[in-house]
C-alpha cells in the first residue's frame, strides 16, 4: 500500500483539519464529533440541508458544504457510517425553527443512524425530514444490498435542495423537491481497479488486467457482472443503455449529464467518455443541457467512472444554475 498518510487511524481527522485550513472562508470543522459546518451556520430562517456518510468519497460530502449547498456534512471513518450522535450534533449546530432536511444514501448503516438522529432531534423540538437516495441502476435485486445504492445522484440532489433552501423554501417544499429529484435521477459505474482502505492495507477485490467490474458500488461492492475489458465506445454505450432504459429516459427529454471519476481516472479519459455519452444520448433524441465532469463522488483511488442522468425541467435547471460557493462546486458568486 502506497498512500500519503501517517497513522491509518488518523486519516480522516487529519484530512478534515487540512480541509478547514484550505477553505476556512466557507466552512469550519468540529472534531468531536467530526463535523463539517457552513461558516455562517446556523442561517436564520433557512432550512438546514445536511448529509454525510463514510469518508473516502471526497469531495462528497464535506467538499459540498457552503452557500447554496450543504449546511453541514457528517463524515464517518473510511467507508463507515457516521454515528447518530454526530448526525444529531450537525442538526443542533445548523438547524433552527425552519428545520432540517437529511439527505441519506441508501446503505443500511446510514439509513439506521440518520433515522435515529432524526428522532432524537425531533424529540428536542427541531422539525426534521429525511430522504433516501437510491439512484444506482446496477442493483437489480437486493440479495447483497438493502435495495438500490445511493451514488452519483447524491451530488445533484445536494446542490438542488441546497439552492432551494438558500432561496427560502419551507421544509415541506424542500422535501417535496428532493423526492422529485430522486425520482428523476439514475446512475451506474464501472471499476477498472479496486480501492484500498487505509486500515485494511490491501485492495477491496481482485481484478485481472483484462477484466472490469460493471455496476460497481462506491465502496467496492459487487457489480452486475465482471466482463472483459472493452473499448471506451462499447463501455460507455453499456453504461448509457443501462441508465436510459431504467427510468426510462425518452426522446425529447432534457437532462443533466454528470460524468464522474471514481478517484484515479484521469481527465483525458473522463472527457473522452463524456463526449461519447453525449453523442449516444443525442442519437436517442435526449438533449444534454447541463453538465458536470470531474471527480465529485469517488472511491479512494479506484480507477473507473460513473455516469448520472437527471431529467430536467425549468425549476430544476434554475436551481442547478443558482449560485453556489463550496470547496468543490463554485459558480455565480
Amino acid at each position: 500500500m502506497k498512500k500519503i498518510i501517517n497513522d491509518p487511524a488518523d486519516v480522516v481527522a487529519e484530512s478534515l483539519r487540512g480541509l478547514a485550513l484550505a477553505h476556512g472562508d466557507v466552512l469550519r470543522v468540529q472534531e468531536d464529533p467530526a463535523l463539517v459546518i457552513r461558516a455562517d451556520a446556523p442561517v436564520e430562517g433557512k432550512v438546514a440541508v445536511i448529509s454525510g456518510g463514510g469518508s473516502g468519497h471526497e469531495p462528497l460530502h464535506g467538499g459540498f458544504v457552503g452557500t447554496g449547498m450543504l449546511h453541514a456534512a457528517v463524515p464517518g471513518a473510511v467507508f463507515t457510517s457516521p454515528t447518530p450522535d454526530a448526525v444529531e450534533a450537525a442538526v443542533a449546530a445548523t438547524a433552527g425553527p425552519a428545520g432540517a432536511l437529511l439527505i441519506v444514501k441508501n446503505y443500511t448503516g446510514d439509513v439506521l443512524n440518520f433515522e435515529t438522529a432524526a428522532e432524537l432531534a425531533e424529540a428536542e423540538g427541531t422539525p426534521v425530514r429525511s430522504v433516501v437516495i437510491d439512484d444506482d441502476v446496477a442493483v437489480k435485486d437486493s440479495t447483497y444490498t438493502a435495495g438500490r445504492r445511493g451514488v452519483g445522484g447524491t451530488v445533484l440532489l445536494e446542490k438542488i435542495t441546497g439552492a432551494a433552501a438558500e432561496r427560502g423554501d419551507s421544509l415541506d417544499d424542500v422535501e417535496t423537491l428532493a423526492r422529485k429529484v430522486i425520482g428523476q435521477v439514475r446512475s451506474i459505474g464501472v471499476a477498472l481497479t479496486a480501492p484500498t482502505v487505509p486500515h485494511a492495507g490491501t485492495p477491496s477485490f481482485d481484478l485481472a488486467d483484462d477484466e472490469i467490474e460493471f455496476g460497481i458500488g462506491i465502496h467496492g461492492e459487487p457489480g452486475r457482472e465482471r466482463i472483459p475489458l472493452e473499448s471506451a465506445d462499447a463501455l460507455v454505450a453499456r453504461l448509457v443503455t443501462a441508465i436510459v432504459e431504467d427510468l426510462p429516459f425518452a426522446s425529447g427529454d432534457e437532462v443533466l449529464l454528470f460524468t464522474n471519476s471514481m478517484g484515479a481516472t484521469p481527465l483525458v479519459e473522463l472527457y473522452l467518455a463524456h463526449g461519447i455519452a453525449e453523442k449516444l444520448l443525442a442519437e436517442r433524441g435526449i438533449t444534454v443541457t447541463r453538465r458536470l465532469v470531474g471527480p465529485y463522488i469517488t472511491s479512494l483511488e479506484m480507477q473507473g467512472i460513473s455516469l448520472t442522468l437527471l431529467k430536467l425541467d425549468a425549476e430544476l435547471t434554475a436551481l442547478w444554475d443558482a449560485p453556489v460557493n463550496t470547496p468543490a462546486l463554485r459558480w455565480g458568486i
